[in-house]
């Protein structure tokens, strides 16, 4: 009689805790991920919707003659654009690029477009990745990336030393939109780390844009080069959020609603300290820039904010159910609103009528705030227990002379982690074959470094 008694309660028990979680996770909204995190600054943030419009560049048959933004174009002058190449130019081995000399603002751009969902290439990168996740630099990457940056950065590696030492002022930007920010992600650490096939660049003239990141490294990964990669989300954009590997993403594409609530579903229920000492586990890459242009409850956007932080913890660990989890991941979108972001912030800054020099400071004091939230982050990494994260005090972020320490440094030591180094990175991700040309492993075992 008892156990007769017992089922019904049991079941309103179950019936509870469903309603409860289904309840918690429709209040959460995107603005929750950032409320605690500080306001970006125009300066910072300028270059975001400028990245966007060259990235957009890659879908324009004619820079000439621009589809998506006539009649003014996308600000790029097309004879500045030093090298372009399609799908037929890169063999399905990365989506396509651009390289852009953008003297007025003297930068180096290396734009790479998003996932095409017509081409068979890009689904062969996301899904190289069944042997395990890479390991790279004492952590974790997607293999597929790591192998389509190493290729488009033996392409291009001459192109952009020649650019670098021609132009010795200008700064070297990688930017990609989603499965482009993955390979620019993956470039820039391969720069970072070999920046002897650069010219001996400097680390603080390498910078990187992943917009609508997809989560390619691993947390500690993503918390060291924190200070050359930075990753920008709009709202409530899915990508960035969802710890389902990418291959499994876009195994699902046509049933990407109920895939993404069973993820949630199975997120709630892991602690998230587990989370954090997974090693595997892959995450959105670097500093976050999170733009915020609705509230909950609330219908139609708001004038957008942008936050930025440098997050260990809740780096947007939760999924936020919204009907825009898909359309804030399109780059039009993206673009359209950190412009507008932008323009709030420099009207902003002209209402207050601040000097010049007093922004000079503040520049100034921005770097060194980052800085030290850079430091805290590294911190809180090794206080979690995430693993192979080091204290701040071993690793360089804006400190040129630790950020240059080269091999003799602690933080590059064998016994902390192991330096990939160019050439055996290629000889990994390569062979020759029978004419001697180089071309792609068809296999790489999962524990290889």
């Amino acid at each position: 009689m008892s156990i007769v008694c017992g089922l019904p309660l049991l079941e309103c028990v179950y019936c509870l805790a469903c309603a409860r979680w289904a309840w918690k996770r429709c209040l959460h909204s995107a603005g929750h991920d950032s409320e605690t995190w500080g306001l970006a600054s125009p300066e910072e943030f300028e270059p975001v919707p400028r990245m966007c419009r060259y990235i957009l560049g890659n879908y324009e048959d004619d820079l000439e003659n621009p589809q998506w933004f006539p009649p003014e174009g996308y600000g790029m002058d097309p004879q500045c654009v030093v090298c372009r190449k399609k799908y037929e130019d890169t063999r399905g081995r990365v989506s396509p690029y651009l390289i852009y000399l953008d003297h007025e603002h003297s930068d180096i751009v290396l734009a790479i477009r998003g996932l095409n969902l017509a081409k068979e290439s890009d689904y062969a990168v996301l899904l190289d990745n069944s042997l395990g996740k890479r390991k790279f630099d004492g952590g974790y990457v997607h293999n597929g990336l790591l192998r389509a940056a190493a290729w488009l950065l033996d392409q291009e590696c001459e192109v952009l030393k020649e650019l670098l030492e021609k132009y010795p002022n200008y700064m070297l930007t990688i930017a990609g939109h989603s499965l482009g920010s993955g390979v620019a992600a993956m470039l820039t650490m391969l720069v970072v780390q070999n920046r002897d096939k650069m010219g001996n660049i400097a680390r603080k003239r390498v910078r990187c844009f992943a917009i609508a990141p997809a989560r390619c490294m691993s947390l500690n990964l993503a918390v060291r080069y924190a200070d050359v990669i930075n990753s920008i989300v709009l709202q409530d954009d899915f990508l960035p959020r969802t710890a389902t590997p990418l291959e499994d993403i876009f195994k699902s594409i046509l049933c990407l609603p109920c895939l993404l609530c069973l993820r949630c579903l199975r997120d709630t229920c892991i602690p998230e300290d587990v989370m954090l000492r997974d090693p595997r586990r892959l995450y959105a890459p670097g500093r976050l820039y999170h733009i915020v242009e609705r509230k909950p409850l609330r219908c139609g956007r708001y004038p957008p904010v942008v936050r930025t932080a440098v997050p260990v913890d809740g780096r947007f660990e939760h999924i936020v159910l919204s009907c825009n989890a898909t359309s804030d991941h399109a780059i039009i979108w993206i673009e359209r609103e950190a412009q507008r972001a932008l323009d709030l912030m420099l009207e902003k800054e002209e209402i207050m009528e601040i000097p010049a020099k007093q922004r000079m400071e503040r520049k100034e004091t921005l770097q060194r705030e980052h800085n030290e939230e850079h430091r805290a982050a590294l911190r809180r990494a090794v206080t979690l227990s995430v693993p192979d994260a080091q204290p701040p005090s071993a690793y360089g972020t804006f400190d040129e002379k630790s950020a240059e320490g080269g091999e003799g440094s602690p933080s590059l030591s064998a016994s902390s982690r192991q330096r990939m180094r160019w050439d055996e990175l290629i000889e990994r991700v390569f062979e020759k074959d029978e004419s001697g040309h180089m071309v792609l492993r068809k296999s790489i075992s999962p524990g290889s470094s």
